[in-house]
């Protein structure tokens, strides 16, 4: 999924769903870094690419408590 897409599928998300959305890509990195550690998995770009997306949305989590917190 390309970046835009991504972030328009993400600010488009209530924060209950951005919650449950960090706890499966934490979830899914656990798995994957255990995999590579048993060399099961060589994707590290799987799991670069979620640690992104895990970053953007705790981003706008914090974002949009900050805006509401100034309200």
């Amino acid at each position: 999924m390309k970046r835009r897409e991504e972030r328009d599928r993400i600010r488009e998300m209530s924060n209950e769903d951005l919650r449950d959305e960090v706890a499966r890509l934490k979830e899914s990195l656990f798995r994957l870094k255990f995999k590579l550690a048993l060399g099961e998995v060589d994707s590290v770009k799987r799991i670069r690419e979620d640690k992104k997306s895990l970053a953007r949305i705790q981003t706008l989590i914090t974002q949009r408590v900050g805006a509401q917190a100034a309200q």
